[in-house]
């Protein structure tokens, strides 16, 4: 039966967050498989309930654990790393990988532009923009929440389309004729605010990772602003640097 050394320099719910975070990675805990119960885990490694609950709270914080309300805590599936080379939609990024997404949409309606977002999508305060913000899940899972602008014009009756279960760049393209072919992107790190935990499922502190991105289409005409929400403890975002052809790299 394994013990935790009372002795150890690290406090034993530290001990106990690496033995169980290296079963996990190890995938002796496979991504959604239960995880014992508190009780289970104090009699396990002989510790208290408050050691093991540090445990399990700083797992889920790093992403290696959920929870389910009335069900129990489950392993994650490993961090999606998301290569920023190619402009794509969630859906197809989700497809790629496997998995199954799905949307749950908060708002779509039409609005007057103000004055930033006016500025932003370079036309007169007041334009009519489609405004459109979901959930976007993968098997299942929240993993961002999406708000997308666009100009009305260039798509009108958008909105008849459900955005719960059409992908909007498909729609984009298959209807309007317009091809996405590049995005300009920043990327922060954030602490989550109350929305974002609740519709994201998170275990609060939680990080998220913020985006905001203009997207053009192949004929240069801006096509949207994207302001995204995703969780940090699911995502991690990968980039290729190269040296200037007329520079060379020094430390």
């Amino acid at each position: 039966m394994a013990r935790l050394k009372r002795n150890h320099p690290l406090p034993l719910y530290v001990q106990l967050y690496e033995t169980l975070r290296a079963d996990i990675q190890a995938q002796r805990l496979k991504p959604h498989q239960q995880i014992p119960s508190e009780r289970a885990l104090c009699e396990r490694f002989h510790v208290s309930r408050m050691t093991v609950r540090q445990a399990l709270v700083d797992l889920a914080r790093g992403g290696f654990l959920y929870s389910r309300v009335g069900k129990g805590t489950f392993v994650s599936e490993p961090k999606i790393d998301q290569q920023l080379k190619t402009l794509t939609g969630f859906s197809q990024e989700m497809k790629n990988r496997g998995s199954v997404s799905a949307s749950r949409v908060l708002e779509a309606k039409l609005q007057p532009a103000r004055d930033d977002l006016a500025q932003i999508l370079r036309v007169s305060v007041g334009s009519e923009i489609v405004l459109l913000t979901r959930v976007r899940l993968a098997d299942g899972i929240p993993l961002a929440i999406e708000t997308v602008h666009l100009l009305h014009n260039l798509c009108p009756n958008l909105l008849r389309h459900n955005f719960a279960v059409e992908s909007l760049y498909d729609v984009l393209e298959r209807e309007y004729g317009y091809r996405l072919t590049r995005a300009d992107q920043t990327i922060e790190a954030a602490l989550a605010g109350p929305r974002e935990i609740a519709l994201l499922q998170l275990v609060p502190p939680a990080a998220v990772l913020t985006m905001e991105r203009l997207t053009f289409t192949d004929q240069n005409i801006l096509i949207e602003y994207v302001q995204s929400i995703y969780r940090g403890d699911r995502y991690k975002f990968r980039s290729s640097l190269a040296p200037r052809a007329d520079q060379q790299v020094v430390a």
